[in-house]
């Protein structure tokens, strides 16, 4: 299972980070092990002093493709939900400072929070999905995936040309504006339109 994770692709987030807006999505990667499994604590790691969410809208694969054209993109996922992209934002600053590649900021173990998954099939309006994290119970990020630069489809399109996407496979899509810092005792709330998909609190 690989989990794809698309940064920059919300304008206002790119600009608060001072980021160029892209011209193609920008891909990177988190292996399995980053992914935090049901009902395991979520511990606030000891090698960053800046922990920071990303709240993000996050595909399941259900159909094993390559080179996958637009128009037929959607056909190979099934489901979505909310989630959260954790950052150590201090090495991530110091790694981009020097050029070099982002892992240790985003790919440790449990850095990757899913919620429950929402069938697509159930969605009634796919362009238009509402999202928001609350950090003890006050809204602290919103989106809606018709502010997206890339859209589901070309996300899935533009993966493919460059990696097979295969059954349970995850994509993160890229984070709204708002990001910001989490501590000890934060508790992290995941909504999709008007359902809650994850709590959890940072240990």
């Amino acid at each position: 299972m690989k989990i794809f994770c698309i940064g920059r692709n919300y304008v206002a987030h790119a600009k608060e980070l001072g980021n160029e807006v892209p011209d193609e999505p920008v891909i990177f990667m988190k292996p399995k092990s980053a992914l935090l499994q049901a009902h395991t604590p979520f511990y606030y790691p000891e090698f960053t002093n800046e922990l920071h969410y990303e709240c993000e809208l996050v595909l399941r694969i259900c159909k094993n493709g390559k080179y996958i054209q637009d128009r037929y993109a959607s056909k190979y996922y099934d489901a979505v939900t909310v989630g959260i992209d954790f950052t150590a934002r201090d090495i991530q600053k110091e790694l981009k400072e020097k050029g070099l590649p982002w892992e240790k900021a985003k790919s440790w173990d449990n850095s990757a929070v899913i919620g429950k998954w929402i069938n697509l099939a159930d969605i009634k309006n796919k362009k238009e999905i509402n999202f928001k994290l609350l950090k003890n119970k006050e809204t602290v990020q919103e989106g809606n995936s018709a502010n997206m630069i890339f859209n589901f489809d070309s996300i899935v399109a533009h993966i493919s040309n460059y990696f097979s996407v295969n059954i349970g496979d995850l994509i993160f899509t890229g984070t709204p504006a708002g990001v910001g810092e989490c501590v000890v005792g934060d508790e992290l709330e995941g909504y999709m339109d008007n359902a809650s998909l994850f709590n959890i609190e940072i240990k």
